[in-house]
């Protein structure tokens, strides 16, 4: 692919987050402008993802000639030059709404009008950013996760008057970078940390209780359920293990904590109906039935896969060296 066929595409904010995204976009096959408080800053770490990318490399994480490529494609400027002539540019300051305000009025102030902007934010919600851009039905949330090169999905956050018509561009670019995009609605938090800090909150009660140490929590975490999510979300997990169940261990748990694990509506509805996950062929995800074994047999393979894997890279580098 020559230069004059290359997309351009922007990214503002050129930090951790910010160059690992630029450094995706770069490898996907465009040219990339990054910019950031000044050009300096911007400099400074352009050398740094070119230095960054002949390590990862080096340690076979990027093609043998990253370096080389996000040397070519990746170039430092100001916010405005940065977004001349850009068919998308990705918003990544640091998570203020006002930095994130200010940047975003910049960015489409100088942008061309049908240029889609995305925003990077994890936490703010999108409409609200949208107060600050001009002509704001071309802008999204684009939601990468840390480390961007690596971490393979990225939510897609419409807010109420994003045109539907940019959601497959923009699907269309994330996956040029061998990624996946997930829609989802504009709501606080999204997905990811409604599930993330979810998760957390739960832990740290644990160890609030006494029940177990933040290690062994890790343990628990990383060997049982969390050993799947790999490959199965949690609808998919409970489809698996029969919604019968879950209900039965709600109510378990709920003779010790009945509110904090009340049982979901949606669940209760299931089983009512008798849809008890893939061992009826209806549940959250309907998988049919006479694909059970079928399911089962990439379930055992991809877990014997996942703990060859997690044996071949050994325990990692929490603790002390002996």
């Amino acid at each position: 692919m020559t230069t004059q066929e290359r997309p351009v595409y922007a990214v503002i904010g050129s930090g951790y987050m910010g160059g690992g995204i630029a450094q995706s976009l770069a490898l996907s096959g465009a040219d990339v402008r990054i910019a950031d408080v000044d050009i300096e800053v911007a400099q400074k770490n352009l050398a740094r993802l070119i230095e960054e990318a002949g390590q990862f490399a080096a340690d076979g994480l990027f093609p043998a000639d990253a370096a080389t490529i996000i040397a070519e494609r990746v170039s430092a400027a100001t916010i405005e030059d940065a977004v001349a002539g850009a068919s998308f540019i990705e918003e990544a300051v640091p998570e203020k709404i006002e930095i994130k305000h200010a940047t975003l009025r910049r960015i489409s102030e100088a942008a061309a009008p049908d240029a889609i902007i995305g925003s990077n934010t994890s936490t703010i919600l999108i409409g609200k950013l949208a107060e600050a851009v001009v002509n704001p039905e071309r802008f999204l949330g684009v939601h990468f996760s840390n480390p961007a090169p690596f971490i393979p999905g990225v939510e897609l956050i419409p807010h109420a008057d994003t045109d539907e018509a940019i959601l497959p561009v923009v699907e269309q670019l994330v996956a040029a970078t061998g990624k996946e995009t997930a829609r989802i609605k504009d709501a606080t938090g999204f997905v990811l940390n409604r599930l993330q800090y979810a998760l957390f909150h739960e832990a740290t009660q644990l160890v609030e209780e006494g029940v177990a140490s933040p290690e062994d929590i890790d343990t628990i975490v990383r060997t049982t359920f969390g050993f799947r999510l790999p490959v199965f979300g949690p609808f998919a997990i409970a489809d698996m293990a029969g919604l019968d169940v879950y209900s039965f261990c709600y109510a378990s748990l709920q003779t010790e904590f009945p509110e904090r694990f009340a049982t979901p509506k949606i669940l209760d509805d299931l089983v009512s109906a008798g849809k008890l996950g893939t061992k009826t062929g209806a549940g959250f995800l309907d998988v049919p039935a006479d694909r059970t074994p079928e399911l089962i047999a990439y379930r055992n393979k991809a877990y014997v896969a996942i703990k060859k894997l997690m044996d071949e890279l050994g325990p990692a580098p929490i603790h002390p060296a002996d």
